[in-house]
């Protein structure tokens, strides 16, 4: 049994880093560590945590690492992403979010940073922060199933994991069929196409992270505090 640890919303936590590094090594059967993004954010110094990451100690789980969010808009503000501006400019943030964003964050980090990868996919999985049309994409448990039907299919994975919204949950699309009508000069034809059946988890955040086994497609949702996390499945 190879299992997979996924994390996210770290914020510069290096003390929480620790703890969940600690709990993976009472864990059996950890085979990688996935970061799903948002390791940064305008709250603390996050330099530590970035170097850890970068850098692990001997005994770490290797963390394998994408970008979220709130490294986007960092990375938005520094130029990295062309004319893109960041959206904690915007919006409901206060308007010194970006300027303690920047403090929070050397810019000997940057260039790695920007290095990143938007999501992985890993066997018929996709690890990504929000979804695959955006990182701020928020899958929740009321989300349509044909918006989850999308962000899968545009992967084409059958699990799609999630770290956005910092809800653990899963929802499983079971199945079914969906039809179609084109019309064009040469006549009506009509498709259907059977949906094979898919699921979207929401990995948490912060103190909350999720184990999975690829072999059994077995979920468990757990806290670093030591207990196991809000559990809930859903159907769609």
């Amino acid at each position: 049994m190879e299992r997979w640890a996924l994390v996210s919303g770290l914020c510069g936590d290096l003390d929480l880093y620790e703890q969940i590094q600690s709990d993976l090594k009472r864990k059996n059967g950890i085979a990688h560590l996935f970061v799903l993004g948002d390791m940064v954010s305008p709250d603390r110094n996050c330099n530590a945590l970035l170097t850890r990451l970068r850098q692990p100690k001997r005994g770490d789980f290797q963390p394998n690492c994408i970008y979220g969010w709130w490294e986007e808009q960092l990375l938005a503000g520094h130029g990295y992403r062309g004319d893109q501006k960041p959206e904690a400019l915007d919006g409901d943030h206060d308007p010194t979010t970006f300027e303690k964003l920047r403090a929070a964050v050397s810019q000997d980090h940057l260039n790695w940073l920007a290095s990143l990868q938007f999501g992985f996919v890993e066997l018929d999985c996709g690890l990504i922060h929000g979804s695959s049309a955006d990182v701020g994409d928020c899958l929740l448990e009321t989300t349509s199933p044909l918006i989850l039907l999308d962000r899968l299919t545009r992967l084409d994975v059958n699990r799609l994991f999630t770290a956005r919204s910092g809800r653990q949950f899963r929802l499983q699309l079971t199945g079914g069929q969906i039809q179609s009508k084109v019309i064009d000069p040469a006549g009506e034809a009509s498709q259907e196409h059977t949906v094979p059946k898919r699921s979207v988890i929401g990995i948490g955040s912060g103190a909350n992270y999720t184990l999975y086994d690829p072999a059994s497609d077995h979920i468990e949702f757990l806290s670093a505090s030591g207990g196991s996390g809000p559990s809930k499945l859903g159907f769609g």
